[in-house]
């Protein structure tokens, strides 16, 4: 990327910001569009309601553009959380069956899943991690012909392990089970053709390599997913015609739309489309070029040191993420201190140090937290 990409966003003035995997920090033009649709209803109030809501069809219509998909089949909600929730809540659980995950999965992918095994005595069924990868083989043997869904995340979020998620998704399909994927470790650092991966649906959020605000949430049903998760927690949006406010037994939006139960946070779509336009204007595929050369410059640059690259970086399994950890017992919580107070941001997960370069970054980022590891 060029100086001018890093002259957007604030946070490379006085921070080696390597922690995208978290929360991005937010582009100049981005926290602007959220100041002006502020000030607009400060000064307006609801005038300009219409330019609202065209501004959140553009954002649905840019990230569908990043998976692959229709932008009808793109809703918004609040969190990956609630997408998670959405669709395991919308699907009929009467017949039994099992689902079949991943022990690591972020908990937004995990706790949807063990609610339905509590509430319905659905098998929840736990692939393990093995030398920071994710057992493909084992997760794969786990799908059978009584196997609902498959979840897991196309990167996971405390090594960076990237899944092949074409293999999965054909073992699903194989079975008839739903493939569930978390994108939110992956998208914006690289685009998805979901459709083309087999995968059914997916669940999202916008605030880290989207580099968006907090609170944009969205989930995406694919044709065979809109056909089983039926909308459970709905509201006046929720209608093919939500300004007809007299007709009360109208049917329900089709498939994902219908997931969007009321009005949503309008000044934060603002920041997301601004977001949103800078990452497609740039080319997620040079987005992703980017971060996987620094990512390898760093494991290239702690060969010879007191710290070991805990991440798969096998070709297909790598990804921007990097987990590293200190040969000599330095826990992961003291090394993210230490480097936090030289100004270099990472986090501590799961005992591994975990270090997520984006756009913005640069190789004298990845220079200054080498020089600062304890």
């Amino acid at each position: 990327m060029d100086r001018y990409v890093r002259s957007l966003f604030p946070a490379t003035e006085s921070l080696a910001y390597l922690n995208s995997a978290a929360v991005a920090p937010l582009p100049r033009q981005s926290v602007e569009a959220v100041v002006g649709q502020l000030n607009d209803v400060a000064s307006h109030g609801a005038t300009h309601y219409n330019d609202w809501v065209a501004t959140k069809e553009r954002c649905r219509s840019l990230l569908a553009s990043m998976i692959g998909a229709a932008a009808e089949e793109v809703a918004f909600v609040r969190n990956t959380s609630d997408g998670f929730s959405a669709i395991a809540n919308g699907l009929d659980w009467s017949r039994g069956g099992n689902i079949v995950s991943f022990a690591g999965e972020f908990p937004a992918n995990y706790y949807a899943w063990r609610r339905i095994r509590d509430e319905f005595g659905i098998e929840l069924r736990l692939a393990r991690e093995v030398d920071g990868r994710v057992d493909e083989d084992e997760l794969v043997s786990m799908i059978d012909s009584r196997t609902r869904v498959v979840a897991i995340s196309s990167i996971q979020f405390s090594t960076g392990y990237a899944a092949d998620l074409e293999r999965i998704g054909r073992e699903a399909r194989r079975n008839d089970a739903l493939f569930c994927v978390d994108t939110i470790q992956g998208l914006g650092a690289r685009s998805y053709d979901l459709p083309g991966l087999l995968v059914d649906a997916a669940c999202g959020a916008s605030h880290k390599w989207l580099c968006g605000p907090e609170g944009c949430g969205y989930v995406w049903l694919g044709p065979r997913a809109a056909e089983r998760v039926k909308p459970t927690l709905v509201g006046w949006i929720s209608v093919n015609d939500a300004w007809d406010f007299d007709d009360r037994e109208q049917a329900f939006k089709p498939g994902a739309l219908a997931l969007e139960s009321g009005t949503g946070p309008a000044s934060l779509f603002y920041g997301l489309e601004a977001s949103l336009e800078l990452l497609t204007s740039i080319g997620l595929d040079s987005i992703e070029r980017h971060v996987m050369q620094l990512a390898n410059e760093l494991c290239s640059m702690l060969d010879g040191t007191a710290y070991e690259v805990a991440s798969s970086r096998r070709p297909g399994e790598a990804s921007q993420t990097v987990a590293i950890r200190h040969g000599g017992g330095i826990s992961a919580g003291q090394v993210a201190k230490e480097l936090a107070a030289a100004g270099v941001i990472v986090s501590a997960r799961s005992g591994r140090v975990r270090v997520a370069p984006h756009l913005f970054n640069d190789v004298s980022d990845i220079e200054r937290l080498v020089r600062s590891l304890p």
